[in-house]
């Protein structure tokens, strides 16, 4: 993340040195980019660990009509946020300017760590699990697959071959093709497919609600937009409620078909379930076109968030001289080689990690989810710090019901982070551990700087 600018006059906070954002986007764009950046991978593999945990139909489909809530609730804070403090560091900027720099920091270490790499590695168990549908690699057929596609895409972003801009929207539409088939399909079903199986769901809400939220993760990323957006005071709210709003329609309809066509036992056991569900109704043929077409679409989503990630790691290094090893930006090709090569050897090592737990996916959402709510409950009460401590900034957007939504998103934040904590497993223990590893690194970093 790059360093925010200190000498900042304030009227939404605008560097008088830096060009400030052109609100070029209209409602539709708005809309189609934060659709674009939720709906992701995730969902073809959190509806199982959700039914595992909701204990009946109906309470499957409430736990994914929750999820859209609180992500509106969720996106309207961060809204007021990214209007009011448009600098590129984000949630950075929102810690170090309300709890100050050492917060700050630790939400640096995290991402590299935690929550950017976590995210690489849930991906790639994402991709393992569907493409063990199409060949199978042996007892640990999902982790050969993830520890292979996170080496391959980092080498070529190594090598400068990153993905065209018609090669993304190949893999986005394989996406979309993939969700309406299985809707399509399940929709069809019939009740001869659902097969009953002799397990039970634990009926545990606050662990569900976990693998729900990661499904609508990301428009907390969309947010920034606002600042582009045209006509911010009519158009922000309104591209909030109708991309959330589509979004929710989508997960309620691709839950329904896995509900209608496979049943809520087998949906709960299963590890492909948009396979598993294409298998009860068009045998081996279908399971083996929807796991493709997952598989291929998932690998846009790994690819930019390993891009995307390398950056904010490079851009740490130049904030933090004590990780200046990942400053290094090679000119040809363009790439920042050593945040990349990090990244990828903390990436691999989460790989091992979901094998020796022998959950790959779920051990990442359990490793990333008790980071990714603390510091999510934090952006939340740093709007309240800042409003209270900055009530002379002007704010292009204002939360309705201020203070009630932002308090509620905090409430919402705390009882998940306590999920995450209480309901997981030995992965969100190790990943509250790597935080706590970077304390050290702060007072470290601090001393080198008292020594200069």
């Amino acid at each position: 993340m790059s360093r925010p600018t200190e000498n900042i006059v304030l009227e939404g906070v605008q560097a008088t040195d830096v060009a400030t954002p052109k609100p070029l986007l209209r409602l539709p764009d708005a809309v189609a980019l934060i659709v674009g950046i939720v709906i992701g991978a995730g969902i073809f593999e959190t509806p199982a660990l959700v039914a595992s945990q909701a204990g009946n139909d109906i309470t499957v489909l409430l736990l994914w009509l929750a999820g859209g809530l609180v992500s509106i609730i969720g996106a309207l804070c961060y809204a007021e946020l990214a209007t009011t403090y448009p600098d590129v560091g984000g949630v950075y900027f929102y810690l170090k300017r309300a709890f100050g720099r050492s917060l700050a920091f630790l939400f640096a270490w995290a991402r590299l760590t935690v929550i950017q790499t976590g995210s690489i590695t849930l991906l790639a168990f994402v991709f393992g699990d569907y493409a063990t549908q199409l060949w199978r690699l042996g007892a640990f057929s999902s982790s050969i697959y993830a520890a292979g596609v996170i080496a391959l895409l980092t080498a070529l972003n190594l090598v400068g071959l990153r993905q065209g801009k018609w090669t993304q929207n190949l893999l986005s539409v394989a996406k979309v093709l993939g969700l309406l088939l299985v809707v399509m399909f399940g929709l069809f079903a019939t009740n001869a497919s659902r097969v009953t199986l002799e397990t039970t769901t634990t009926g545990n809400w606050g662990l569900a609600m976990v693998f729900v939220l990661l499904s609508y993760g990301g428009w907390n990323e969309a947010a920034y937009i606002s600042a582009e957006i045209q006509n911010r005071r009519r158009n922000i709210l309104r591209s909030l409620l109708w991309s959330i709003g589509i979004i929710t329609a989508i997960y309620l309809l691709i839950n329904w078909a896995y509900l209608r066509g496979l049943g809520l036992t087998n949906m709960a056991q299963s590890e492909a379930v948009a396979a598993d569900l294409m298998r009860s109704i068009a045998g081996e043929t279908g399971a083996w076109f929807i796991s493709f077409l997952i598989a291929i679409s998932t690998l846009g989503a790994i690819n930019a968030t390993i891009f995307t990630g390398a950056r904010t790691n490079y851009a740490l290094a130049k904030d933090f001289p004590l990780f200046s090893f990942m400053g290094r930006w090679q000119q040809l090709p363009s790439t920042p080689t050593s945040a990349l090569i990090v990244q990828a050897a903390i990436a691999l090592g989460l790989v091992l990690l979901g094998t020796l737990t022998r959950k790959g996916f779920e051990t990442m959402v359990d490793y990333t989810a008790p980071v990714f709510w603390f510091f999510f409950l934090l952006s939340g009460i740093s709007l309240l710090v800042l409003r209270y401590r900055e009530p002379q900034i002007t704010r292009p957007f204002n939360v309705p019901f201020y203070p009630l939504t932002p308090l509620l998103f905090c409430v919402v934040c705390g009882y998940l982070l306590y999920s995450s904590l209480v309901y997981t497993n030995v992965g969100a223990i190790a990943g509250v551990l790597v935080v706590a590893a970077g304390i050290p690194f702060l007072v470290w970093n601090r001393y080198r700087q008292r020594q200069i």
